[in-house]
């Protein structure tokens, strides 16, 4: 019953059903046992951290990993994606915060979550393949940049109350507060640099974001050093697990959030199925990304509805969840269980965690994100790539990062389109020639033209098409068009042609159309074009189109 209803829900079966049909045993519980401990070790640290740099209590990121791990787990479409708060949402999340507050930001996820499940149900996922390399490369690095800077104050332990959200007024504050510095903060900060730098590079296996916080809380601890801690700032973690609340005191405009939630719908959606995509790779899988998308929209709105904030597959930690051995969604679900056992039995140790180890852990985030390799490597690119890449960079830091999607994703579909263009080609045809002058064909007592068109007939080429059919003197009797090599056609394209046929006609010159394909012609017939031309002079190959006139 249980299968039947989440068929008709997801239009698939979730990656659990899945999994489970195939066969589980004692050996593969044992499997996901340790992953999924493992994983909730790893995500412990991060939940909280990612949770304060958004501007929310540290116990909503627990809450959101909770949540979301759960339900992406059992509805999504891959067995070893693990969900929760990522980097990516950091800046997003604080902006919305400091505008609409939580509230405002539950009512932007909500809308975000019902985006990503007509997305899903509308098997939209695939379309976020296309979202060019350099804007997410320049987002995502700008994000790193942001992430980075607003650590600066807890990993120094600067007084500085309260901190800018622009950026450069952000750098300044932090220049200016230097001298307020505290030397026990920064010591805690790069004892946990320190030891997250030597586990990752000696015993990668264990969670070094976990061993960085306990090696900073116990020397912190020990040494009695006085600094801001989670006790200290948000009066430590409530020992409660996540419990529903509905919004109701949103005084706010729907349409001022609507921006942040595309966003953050769109951010969710590209890391989660990008993550799925990482999974695929190390494993051999295939996800569903229709499911996946309808699963993210389901736990985001879970999510905060139930205290949290927003969540997306997480590369590092479902990365984490394979290499510890995960067999099925199982270890997602164990993960937010471990997280859950947390809350309620150590929830007054994470009050003694410092604000300068958590800002380390996300120093070291945001060193990961920025992935500066890629970043260097594109300026080696195509200028226009790297420009966009760059300017992308440039608009999330210093502008807004729904901005700097948009204008990205518009500025490379620009230039996409503009490549598409120049591949097309338009030139004079001889028969028995590969090209020269047409002008020179005479068939019977009429004077012919014949042009031959390659590549797409799109609104990208069409003023060029109509620039290369202007005949102001030695007009033809025949102008003949082979089109074997157009693929396809837009309305544009086919209302260029329409514009060449009149005045063609207006010139008493015969319009002749060859090679033809089916999908062209169907556009063609939909449009009315064909009528306009005639279906006598429409041709299924050139050598037909010859004879007939020959004919004729």
């Amino acid at each position: 019953m249980l299968h039947s209803l989440l068929l008709r829900l997801f239009g698939h079966a979730p990656a659990s059903i899945k999994t489970y049909r195939q066969g589980y045993s004692f050996k593969y519980l044992q499997r996901d046992l340790m992953s999924g401990v493992t994983v909730g070790i790893v995500a412990l640290p991060l939940s909280m951290a990612f949770a304060i740099a958004s501007g929310a209590s540290p116990e909503r990121g627990l809450f959101t990993a909770i949540v979301a791990g759960i339900l992406v787990s059992l509805l999504g479409g891959t067995r070893f994606q693990i969900a929760g708060p990522t980097g990516a949402f950091v800046v997003i999340i604080s902006g919305v915060i400091a505008h609409h507050g939580y509230t405002g930001l539950v009512m932007a996820v909500l809308l975000a979550g019902a985006i990503l499940v007509v997305m899903g149900l509308l098997g939209l996922g695939r379309l976020l393949q296309f979202i060019p390399y350099p804007v997410t490369t320049g987002f995502t690095t700008g994000i790193g940049l942001l992430i980075f800077t607003s650590q600066i104050k807890d990993f120094l332990g600067l007084r500085i109350d309260p901190l800018p959200v622009d950026f450069l007024d952000r750098i300044l504050a932090c220049a200016n507060g230097l001298q307020t510095f505290t030397p026990a903060a920064l010591g805690i900060g790069v004892a946990t640099l320190v030891s997250m730098i030597l586990v990752r590079r000696y015993i990668p296996r264990i969670p070094a974001p976990f061993v960085g916080i306990v090696v900073a809380t116990v020397m912190a601890g020990l040494w009695g050093m006085e600094i801001d801690t989670i006790g200290s700032r948000f009066g430590g973690i409530p020992a409660v697990l996540p419990h529903f609340a509905f919004p109701s005191d949103f005084t706010g405009s729907l349409r001022d959030i609507v921006p942040d939630a595309l966003t953050i719908a769109l951010l969710a959606g590209i890391e989660s199925l990008l993550s799925a995509v990482v999974a695929d790779g190390m494993t051999g899988d295939r996800h569903d990304s229709s499911t996946e998308l309808v699963a993210l929209g389901v736990a985001n709105i879970g999510s905060v509805l139930f205290g949290g904030i927003p969540a997306t597959g997480a590369i590092a930690r479902t990365a984490t969840n394979i290499r510890a051995g995960a067999y099925s969604p199982l270890s997602g679900i164990i993960h937010s269980l471990t997280l859950m056992g947390f809350v309620v039995a150590c929830a007054s140790l994470a009050s003694r965690i410092p604000l300068a180890s958590l800002a380390a852990v996300l120093i070291v985030v945001a060193w990961d994100m920025s992935e500066l390799h890629r970043f260097k490597r594109l300026l080696h690119a195509p200028k226009a790539d790297s420009g966009v890449m760059i300017l992308t960079l440039l608009l999330t830091v210093f502008v807004d990062l729904t901005v700097a999607v948009e204008v990205g994703v518009v500025l490379a579909a620009i230039l996409f389109m503009k490549r598409m263009s120049e591949l097309a080609d338009i030139h004079p045809f001889t028969p028995g020639l590969q090209d020269g002058d047409a002008c020179g064909v005479k068939i019977g007592n009429s004077k012919v033209v014949i042009y031959e068109i390659g590549g797409p007939l799109f609104f990208g080429m069409t003023q060029r098409f109509i620039n290369v059919m202007r005949f102001t003197r030695d007009t033809p009797d025949i102008l003949i068009l082979r089109m074997r090599h157009v693929p396809s056609i837009d309305a544009t394209g086919a209302e260029a042609l329409e514009t060449i046929l009149r005045k063609t006609r207006s010139q008493n010159i015969r319009v002749i159309l060859t090679g033809v394909n089916d999908s062209v012609h169907r556009v063609l017939s939909h449009m009315g074009t064909e009528s306009i031309i005639g279906k006598n002079n429409i041709f299924n190959n050139f050598n037909e189109a010859m004879q007939k006139l020959s004919v004729d």
